[in-house]
This record gives C-alpha cells, structure tokens and sequence, in this order.
C-alpha cells in the first residue's frame, strides 16, 4: 500500500544548506503539500493524508514554507542559521515523525474558546508516533488518536496525535487511552518534550492548555475539522492569506489555482549528500526538572 503513494519528492540543493528544498510532486508536476494534497485519505473521513516534515530521532527544524510558490519543505532559520533543535536528555531529536495536515490552517485571526488563544497561522501539526522513521516529503496515512494543546507565545499550537495506518499497532490503537495501554510513557514524554526543548536556547518552559493533558480522539478530529475549515476561507478568497503563499493546481474554487505551465520551473532532482552540520547539534541537554 505505501509503495504506491502517487506522491514523490524532488530534492535541490544539499540537505543542511540555507538553499535546501524539497517539492512534493504528482505525476511529476510539483503541486503544494499545503494545498494541493486533499486532507482525507478516504470517503468516510477516517484516513488522513500527512505530510512528513520531520523524521523521528532528527534535529534539523524542516517545515512547509508557507510563503514560498509550491510551498516546498525547508529548514526553518533563525538569524540567519539553520534552526536544530537540541538534544534534552534522554531524547534523541524529535520522538516521533512530525509534521502536517495538508489543507488545514490555524486562523491567526481566531481565538480558541477553550485556550483562549489565537492560532499560530500554520498547518496543522501531526506527531505519527508508528514504529517506522519516515523522511522528509513523505505522504503518510494516517487516523487519528488524540491533540495536546501547547501555548507557544500566546498561540495556541495544536499537536495531533497519530499512528500510521499501515503499523501493526495501527489495528489496537483507536483512542488516546489505547496510546497509554500499548506504548506506556510515550504522551507523558511528549508533553515533556513539548515543555523543556526550547529551553537550551535560553527560552522558558513552554506551556500546555488543559493542563497537559492529550485531549480524545473525537476532540481531534473536531480541532481537524476546524483547521480545514480555516483553510478552506484561506484558498477560496475569504480570509487575509497575509505572506502564505495560496498558489495551487488542483483546488477548482480558488482565485489562486493555476496550471503547471503558469509557474517557473522546478529544477530536476538533484538528491545531494548532506552537508556536514556542527557537532556540538549532537550534545545532550541535561534539564532540571524535566521529568516532573
């Protein structure tokens, strides 16, 4: 099943390089993981489509770039430098496979009720916590198990708790308490993880809404509901898109949607060895109080 994904990555420049991209194509034609990918991997609504950013047990910060035409995947960067999160003992990177839900959007012009904070103006954010290390651009199938509510700098930032369909888990894990019986520890160090990575970088802790705790799979699945409804505003005209880039091939209703032979062209796959990165990103973090 995960053979055939139609989907493929086409790589410029070398991995842990300012001008490192990675498109999403179709059919070989480029399209945007944030728009043009459908969120619903299936009739009913159960399967969603998730666009890999970040693989498990990895340090480089690789995001959807919102501004860009196609919206490539790139490494975030600050002042200047391309952003790593460091190692905080006794994790290694990030603890799962991260990254989105495509046509999904957290309105920065929305207050939560519950959190009573605004979005944080990205895709969604998806933990997919199946035992296989996925890569960069991959499109995975994925049902949802749960959300965590952290509050990053007054947004709220939802993380959608997820497992690949295709893990051998996929079948036992239905709900958060599923999460619980069959991989002990893993939520709580989530919400550690969440709560004391920016703290190498001389950032406080962060904080959680509702405590902390990972809200149930129907509470997810409503936040998703939410998230695509903000982004269906967003692609059709109706909400401020700001500096996001709303150029897509394939959304029929929007004033943004283009044909292949509109746009620059992408340079071929070049599939490049990754530069060398500073070992000091290798160091690891010991934190007081981190496993409170």
């Amino acid at each position: 099943m995960a053979s055939s994904s139609p989907y493929k990555t086409r790589k410029i420049a070398r991995p842990n390089t300012l001008e490192h991209r990675i498109y999403i194509e179709k059919d070989g034609v480029p399209i945007s993981p944030f728009h043009d990918i459908p969120l619903y991997a299936n009739e009913q609504q159960t399967v969603l489509n998730m666009i890999v950013e970040i693989p498990r047990w990895t340090n480089g910060k690789m995001e959807i770039s919102k501004e860009e035409l196609l919206n490539p995947i790139k490494q975030d960067v600050k002042k200047g430098k391309l952003r790593f999160v460091r190692n905080c003992f006794p994790h290694k990177g990030y603890l799962w496979n991260y990254g989105a839900f495509p046509q999904t959007w957290e309105d920065p012009n929305l207050i939560h009720p519950e959190t009573k904070a605004k979005g944080d103006n990205d895709p969604l954010d998806v933990c997919e916590i199946g035992e296989l290390v996925g890569y960069p651009g991959q499109v995975k199938q994925v049902k949802v198990l749960g959300v965590m509510a952290l509050l990053d700098e007054e947004e709220t930032d939802w993380k959608v708790i997820v497992i690949d369909i295709n893990d051998p888990l996929a079948p036992k894990l239905n709900d958060v308490e599923d999460v619980e019986r069959h991989l002990p520890g893993l939520l709580r160090a989530t919400n550690e993880w969440f709560r004391i990575y920016k703290i190498p970088d001389g950032k406080p802790e962060n904080q959680f809404a509702f405590t902390g705790e990972c809200k149930n799979k129907k509470y997810a699945t409503d936040i998703v509901r939410e998230c695509a409804e903000a982004w269906e505003k967003l692609i059709s005209g109706k909400a401020n898109p700001g500096d996001i880039s709303t150029t897509n091939l394939t959304v029929k209703h929007s004033p943004s949607r283009v044909s292949p032979d509109q746009l620059p062209p992408v340079p071929p796959n070049e599939d490049l060895t990754p530069a060398p990165i500073d070992p000091s990103i290798d160091k690891w973090f010991f934190i007081s109080g981190a496993a409170n």
